[in-house]
């Protein structure tokens, strides 16, 4: 993408961003766009209130070249809860060419579309060089909507000048949320890492779409637009245009279930910010309730209904791949600490739910066990008895026993139930959502196929390079594509609420189940 190897093995993040910036700056300055993202027009509006645009500032990309809206239809519909995730949802899209006037269509019947709320497009912009394509500008449009009411199903459409989805011809493009409830009530969530682009990331969206959830988990490496992964701007492979395709692969889903991301790896692009994370900032409208929004736009929380919900960004403690190590100089984990001392002391919440992409606990012969989590965050996930950890990077269905203090406190045989409150977390990686797989040293092991194993060969990723480690938590293996599912039960106080935990391959067969009890408040 642009920088030599030998320097991009020495660069943080930052410093490859600005390598990219002085080489191509004149190029792009020629062309019209010196910037990365900028705003085109509007800003953030309130549903049932004055829709106010925000100041519009200078578009970052090439002058845009208009077409009659008539033509342009909306594709990549994909939602996002906001900080409060019972009254606020973000509608995003992306259109293939620049438009005028973006806006969303709101209301409670597909044929009562009554509210019209203006949007605001970021452009895109990646210059020739920087990755396989050419010259290429991308249109991503966003409209936050606040004041919805809790629980409430809501139809919307998405257009702009020449294409309003009130129109009888555009009946089709309608679609719904559902805003989170503020009480208690029986829910299920899905999560994956890992998808990209393929049939099996395909098959994966269908099967998760008939599960009926209430929102869906990325926990990184979103869609490979860089496929090195190294946090490097030497990969020439690189190309913006794979989210494009992302997106409307992913549309099935996205556009009814709010997709919740966090950033891997993969999801560091040099040439759009100092942190890497520019393009995914143009791409997505995450909550903003973080502790550093400049530095970890992927770092966030929400609530839906008993179960609290926290994104975390490992790229900031990881050893492994240190492009942006140390980023957030120790705010993150700080924040971390606060929010789980705050929900732990709520009395509406019974679950926490903490999911990033760097495995605390794998025994993948490719990427294992991070230990910059370990050591960061582990001592955390124990100390506030966090109920259940979501990884990706590995690329395969993993599954410990209950962990607490690097050791096996309870052994976990599939169909079990482990307390949290008092025992220890089980952590699930569960990275096969549509990349190419990887392997282990052990056999698979799985419901329906047992093939259990004392121990396991692996290793850890330290500050000093690789540990081998020799391991007895590893309870469930299965090496092919699958995705988790969360019924979220909850309980009168005093009884004990139920997270009930299974892991779906992709031929829609369950390969894993367990329980994650706790006593409600």
């Amino acid at each position: 993408m642009g920088v030599p190897d030998e320097l991009a093995d020495r660069m943080s993040m930052a410093e490859q961003h600005e390598y990219l910036r002085a080489k191509f700056s004149r190029r792009s300055m020629i062309r019209g766009g010196a910037v990365t993202v900028g705003a085109v027009t509007g800003g953030s509006f309130v549903l049932g209130g004055t829709a106010q645009a925000a100041a519009p500032t200078r578009s970052s990309a090439p002058a845009a070249q208009y077409v009659d809206g008539a033509y342009v239809a909306p594709f990549g519909r994909h939602l996002a809860f906001g900080n409060d995730a019972a009254t606020e949802m973000t509608i995003s899209w992306q259109v293939p060419v620049a438009v005028k006037k973006p806006f969303v269509r709101i209301g409670t019947h597909a044929s009562h579309l009554s509210v019209k709320i203006p949007a605001e497009i970021r452009a895109l912009y990646t210059p020739a060089g920087v990755g396989a394509s050419g010259d290429h500008t991308q249109y991503y449009v966003h409209a936050k909507l606040a004041n919805l009411k809790p629980g409430r199903q809501y139809f919307y459409g998405v257009g702009h000048e020449g294409f309003d989805p009130a129109a009888p011809q555009y009946a089709s493009t309608i679609g719904t949320f559902t805003t989170a409830p503020r009480h208690k009530e029986p829910f299920t969530f899905t999560a994956f890492g890992d998808q990209g682009v393929s049939y099996h990331a395909l098959a994966n969206d269908a099967l998760i779409l008939g599960q009926n959830p209430s929102f869906h988990l990325h926990a990184g490496d979103i869609a490979y637009g860089d496929p090195a992964g190294q946090g490097k701007t030497s990969d020439t492979v690189f190309d913006s245009r794979t989210w494009d395709q992302f997106l409307a692969q992913t549309e099935s889903v996205a556009k009814s279930v709010p997709w919740m991301v966090s950033f891997g790896n993969h999801d560091m692009e040099a040439w759009y910010s100092p942190n890497g994370y520019g393009g995914e900032e143009a791409r997505f409208t995450l909550p903003d309730n973080g502790p550093d929004k400049k530095n970890l736009p992927g770092v966030y929380s929400f609530v839906h209904g008993n179960t609290a919900i926290i994104s975390l960004d490992p790229n900031d403690v990881s050893f492994e791949i240190p492009a942006n190590l140390g980023i957030s100089g120790g705010t993150q984990t700080k924040w971390f600490e606060g929010q789980l001392k705050k929900f732990r002391a709520s009395k509406d919440i019974d679950f926490i739910v903490v999911f990033f992409h760097h495995c605390a606990y794998c025994t993948s012969t490719a990427h294992a066990s991070e230990g910059g989590v370990r050591q960061e965050w582990v001592p955390l996930f124990e100390k506030y008895t966090v109920d259940l950890v979501i990884n990706g990077h590995n690329h395969q269905y993993e599954r410990t026993d209950v962990i607490k203090g690097d050791k096996v406190v309870k052994k976990l045989p599939i169909g079990e139930t482990a307390y949290s409150e008092t025992e220890g977390v089980v952590y699930v990686t569960a990275g096969a959502a549509g990349r190419s797989l990887y392997a282990f040293t052990a056999p698979d092991s799985y419901e329906g196929h047992l093939n259990e194993v004392d121990s396991v060969a692996s290793f850890i990723n330290t500050k000093d390079g690789k540990v081998n480690e020799t391991v007895t938590w590893s309870r469930v293996r299965y090496l092919n594509y699958s995705f988790l599912r969360v019924d979220v039960e909850p309980a009168p106080r005093g009884q004990y609420a139920k997270l009930k935990v299974s892991g779906i391959a992709e031929t829609g067969d369950r390969i894993d189940h367990f329980t994650v009890a706790r006593k409600a408040k």
